[in-house]
């Protein structure tokens, strides 16, 4: 047999051999025997359960949260909505490999040498339940995200321990003025708001049909300096408080309903740029929550105005600033002029 035919076999039998050697002897056994992994891994993942010491066990603690969570729509046993603490920080137990996890009561527990996650990334960690998708039950609360709130966070608007409770929610004011005693009190706001609260060509915005929190907290709001105007802040000055209630009464009794259907509004939103908006102006303008204002039946160079000092800083709101930041003046102009299209009838 020529000399390189016995080099190539003997090269063919030490492939073999060594193929063999690493199969048998340097392979583990349970490899390939459901697929291209090792069998055993399968049973190993199975035993390596965290432990959860469930939410009882983080009240003694974390009482204030514990107790927003008990109130809010997470702890809702009787719908089918139950997100408990370790769900979004993580499993408070840890199992003890030396156990072989097996029913294992050792292992690192919280607080004494595990920390719990906080999480960071609060549109990675909501979108699992509530990004908008076909076949989501309907109840369950759906958003598509970039319009919702673009970039930010979720925790910007919604209390992470009860997600309904909203950052800054006002709710219906203790002690409600009188709308008709408002009335006779509000004859100097009408060179600014018209004389039922509804602005055409005049400086002031349309206070008619808005918030009566809303109106309560930005009235009381600039008569303490906390907010500032040339003209409002020694207006609200001199107003007491019992007559700022009843001013506030009567402005959100009168009337000022948009026009266009929910189709169109939510087309013309989309095209205007102001998807993020309507989470808490509407669709029409009219805002979601006690806390947020009604824009329908602004005038366009008021909210432009208001939306390019708080894009510059000059008017603050945590969840107003942080939207409207970045915000070029072509924007502000273009939802400006989309919330001003909804006159008031």
């Amino acid at each position: 047999m020529p000399k390189h035919i016995a080099r190539l076999l003997l090269l063919f039998v030490g492939f073999i051999a060594v193929a063999i050697t690493v199969r048998y002897f340097l392979t583990d056994r349970s490899f390939y025997r459901y697929g291209h992994y090792r069998g055993d891994s399968v049973a190993e993942i199975a035993r390596d359960k965290p432990k959860y010491q469930g939410t009882a066990y983080c009240e003694s603690c974390h009482a204030a949260q514990f107790a927003e969570w008990s109130k809010g729509i997470h702890n809702s046993v009787s719908i089918g909505k139950f997100v408990t603490c370790e769900v979004c920080h993580g499993p408070a137990g840890s199992r003890d490999p030396e156990q072989r996890f097996i029913n294992a009561a050792t292992g690192r527990v919280h607080p004494n040498n595990l920390k719990l996650s906080v999480p960071t990334d609060t549109r990675a960690l909501c979108s699992v339940c509530h990004e908008q998708m076909p076949g989501r039950p309907l109840q369950q609360a759906q958003i598509v995200i970039a319009d919702h709130a673009g970039t930010q966070q979720c925790t910007l608007c919604h209390n992470p321990h009860s997600p309904q409770t909203l950052v800054g929610s006002l709710g219906a004011p203790a002690h409600p003025g009188h709308a008709a005693a408002g009335k006779n009190k509000t004859a100097t706001c009408a060179a600014c708001h018209g004389a039922d609260g509804v602005s055409v060509k005049l400086p002031g915005p349309t206070l008619a049909g808005q918030n009566q929190a809303y109106l309560l907290e930005s009235l009381t709001a600039y008569k303490t300096g906390k907010r500032t105007n040339a003209l409002m802040t020694p207006m609200a000055a001199v107003v007491s408080e019992g007559d700022i209630g009843d001013i506030a009464a009567y402005f959100s009794d009168q009337k000022c309903k948009p026009t266009l259907n929910a189709a169109d509004q939510a087309l013309a939103a989309r095209k205007a740029g102001a998807s993020v908006c309507t989470s808490c102006h509407g669709t029409n303008g009219v805002g979601t929550n006690q806390a947020w204002p009604n824009l329908a039946g602004q005038s366009k160079d008021y909210l432009a105005s208001a939306l390019k000092a708080y894009a510059r800083g000059e008017r603050s709101n945590v969840i107003m600033s942080a939207l409207a930041k970045g915000l070029s003046d072509a924007e502000a102009e273009n939802l400006a002029t989309y919330y001003a299209s909804f006159s008031c009838q």
